[in-house]
This record gives C-alpha cells, structure tokens and sequence, in this order.
C-alpha cells in the first residue's frame, strides 16, 4: 500500500516529535481513535520506511553539515519545494510535479492543476466562436466569395 497524503502528514509529525497519539490527531484521524490508528501507522511498511529514510537523511545532513559548513552551490542539492520561495503558482506546480519526492497522487494532482494553463479545452470558446471558424474556412480557397468589384467615381468627384 502506497504513502498516502494523510500518512504521509503522520510520518512529519512523527519526525517533528509528536507522540503517535497527537500525530494521527493532526493528521486528521478522530480524536477517539487516534491512540489506535497512531499505533497502527507506525507499524505499518510504508509509513516505517518514510520514517527511516527521513530520520537517515537527516543524520546524514547533520553529520555533513558538522564536517563543512560551506553550503552546496550547485542547484541539484537543492528541494524544489522547500525553501524556494515561488511568486508563480504556475512553477511551483511544475516543481512539485517533477518532483521526485512527492507521492505519485500528489504529482498527478500537480499535474491536472496546470493542464488549464497549458492546454485549452477542445469544445472551449463557445458555439457563436466555433461556427464564425467553420465559416472563415468554407469561404476561402477556390469556391469562396470574390472579392467586391472595384468603385469607379464618374465625374472626378
């Protein structure tokens, strides 16, 4: 079974050092429950191994960062969602969408958020628009309409 968003939030919570208890609580499971259902989460394959890899890379930054503290200057070291600070919505969808991190729901969800602005609906623009386009394109070629005869002035006025 795959980390949902609401596992995935419980994990986080977890790692930021609540008990399982107040994660699955702020996770959005009911508060009756949520000693089970934090219980539960813990154990389970997905949300264990969330939890590993994070508290590994973790260690891993803390020990890098004791051993040099000059930060990485090449773009590949860093997330492209946390810390960037974005002012088009339009490009933080597209780096959540291509990043690898993310849920595959998550960057599907990405995905159909941006289809509007990249590619316009195919019955998009109305019946008035779509029958002006059939005829500009009936009146062209060899069997359209002629152009007007030219206006000949009598009389030099």
């Amino acid at each position: 079974m795959a980390l949902t968003g609401k596992k995935r939030v419980f994990a986080d919570a977890v790692l930021a050092g609540r008990s399982n208890k107040h994660a699955a609580i702020e996770a959005g499971y009911s508060a009756a429950t949520a000693s089970a259902a934090g219980s539960r989460l813990v154990k389970e394959a997905p949300v264990a191994a969330y939890i590993a890899n994070r508290r590994a890379a973790s260690s891993d930054a803390a020990l890098a960062s004791t051993k040099s503290p000059v930060p990485p200057s090449g773009d590949e070291d860093v997330d492209p969602l946390n810390g960037a600070h974005y002012v088009d919505p339009k490009e933080f969808l597209g780096a959540a969408m291509n990043a690898p991190d993310l849920d595959m729901r998550q960057r599907i969800d990405c995905a159909k958020a941006l289809m509007p602005f990249e590619h316009q609906k195919l019955g998009e623009g109305g019946k008035k628009a779509v029958k002006q386009d059939a005829a500009k394109t009936a009146s062209q070629g060899r069997f359209g309409a002629p152009p007007p005869p030219p206006r000949l002035v009598v009389g030099g006025k």
